[in-house]
């Protein structure tokens, strides 16, 4: 039996083992099972693989994206440069690759959306957001060549386009007037509003919105936050994080077993 599974903590809201049970069921796959691993602390890693000598693969969801990297061996070039891990390989000898199919999951979805209108250079990006997460997005719009700025608690002053949430209002002014035909992405990279708190919603200018956006809210439980209603009332484009989910599921499997 090959062991596949999810760490984070808590669990409650994840969608991954029924989607991977769901895989195994519909593609026929036999003697692999998928589990969730909830722990408090990134130290029980260590404790869980011990006791787990069949995990094959794991993701990674919140809090653990950029803290169980000091528990790896490797990491692929993509996950080293974004600096965040969602899918670890467990080869032999018990070795642990990091990747990030974040980036994957976040781009592909982002270039179905509308044959692909909003992952063009045209664009102008503001990322809700700063964590792990978020820097998987910060990886995409780059390579993409989309201009981007950040919005976060905790703004990294250094960085020259970091702004906390008080200048939210301002910078979607200052884009929409330098800009004023550019199509606009809000992508959100919080957990606010996931559930169980969908009643939870971000502190966002919604009377700036209309036509010209489209608000990417990488959670997927709820299908719908609160923040996409709100956006869709304004007449925002909208999309979620349960294709991206999907796809960077989709490519964690391809990882797992060289494919």
């Amino acid at each position: 039996m090959h062991l596949y599974g999810l760490i984070g903590y808590p669990l409650g809201h994840s969608f991954s083992k029924r989607y991977f049970t769901e895989k195994f069921q519909r593609e026929h796959i036999s003697g692999a099972q998928y589990e969730l691993f909830p722990i408090e602390a990134i130290e029980d890693f260590a404790t869980l693989l011990e006791q787990n000598t069949a995990i094959k693969g794991l993701n990674v969801t919140i809090p653990y994206k950029q803290a169980v990297i000091p528990w790896l061996n490797a990491l692929d070039p993509a996950a080293a440069e974004i600096g965040a891990v969602n899918c670890i390989r467990v080869e032999s000898q018990g070795r642990l690759t990091g990747y990030n199919t974040d980036a994957i999951g976040f781009r592909q979805s982002l270039e179905r959306k509308d044959n692909g209108q909003w992952a063009t250079p045209n664009v102008k990006a503001i990322v809700l957001g700063n964590g792990g997460a978020a820097k998987a997005v910060f990886y995409v719009l780059k390579s993409l060549g989309i201009p981007y700025c950040v919005v976060s608690r905790k703004p990294n002053a250094a960085a020259g386009n970091e702004y906390n949430w008080e200048e939210l209002n301002s910078q979607i002014t200052h884009i929409t007037q330098e800009s004023p035909d550019a199509p606009i992405l809000i992508v959100h990279t919080t957990p606010v509003g996931m559930a169980p708190n969908i009643e939870d919603c971000p502190n966002f200018p919604f009377d700036l919105l209309n036509a010209k956006f489209l608000v990417f809210d990488l959670i997927y439980n709820p299908e719908e936050t609160l923040l996409l209603q709100r956006a869709r009332s304004k007449g925002a484009a909208t999309l979620n994080g349960l294709e991206m989910l999907y796809l960077q599921a989709d490519a964690a499997w391809e990882i797992w077993n060289n494919i």
